[in-house]
């Protein structure tokens, strides 16, 4: 069956699984491996030393910097942006890019950036427009500037979560997030 590439696509690897499309503009370095079934819409860039699971979406105007690690049926919005080093310098690359990991089944919202070494857990959820700076535990759902916890995945439904009033002084660590919704609490 193979992979299909658009007449204005490029791919250079030759790891990339049957079913998956790569889309007008979109670049694909030969180190790059793509799992089977994952959409990579037009302008994208995907570097070297970046892995792909199956059935993963890459929307448009996202690039995929080394050290990446993306699991199975994860879906990245467009123009989400991921970094790979924590002093960037022009001429100047670290001897080891840092390692980002998204773990099987999570959404990376339109416009979010994503710091170098952080881990999104498994079917966890960033809100378009997030600034994600330290790991999201699974089934979290983060959202705002920095990214804080807000609700937990698992209840089924997107809800609009209110932010807590000023003095309200809630918790938002995962641990205590868990506990007051296991609480019936609703999320902070």
């Amino acid at each position: 069956m193979g992979h299909f590439v658009h007449p204005q696509g490029i791919c250079e690897s030759h790891s990339v699984g049957n079913g998956t499309k790569v889309w007008a503009f979109a670049h694909v370095l030969p180190g790059a491996i793509i799992g089977q079934d994952c959409n990579i819409c037009d302008h994208v860039f995907i570097e070297n030393d970046v892995v792909l699971g199956d059935r993963v979406t890459v929307k448009s105007g996202v690039q995929l910097w080394d050290g990446l690690r993306v699991g199975s049926d994860v879906f990245i919005g467009p123009n989400a942006t991921f970094t790979n080093d924590f002093f960037p310098k022009s001429r100047q690359l670290p001897s080891r890019f840092a390692r980002t990991t998204l773990e099987e089944g999570c959404s990376i919202g339109a416009n979010a950036t994503i710091l170098p070494g952080i881990s999104i857990g498994r079917n966890a959820m960033v809100g378009a427009g997030s600034v994600v700076t330290r790991s999201v535990p699974p089934n979290a759902i983060v959202h705002g500037n920095p990214a804080r916890i807000r609700g937990d995945s698992r209840l089924g439904k997107a809800t609009r979560v209110k932010a807590p009033a000023k003095g309200d002084n809630l918790p938002t660590d995962a641990s205590s997030v868990r506990r007051r919704l296991a609480q019936g609490h609703k999320a902070p």
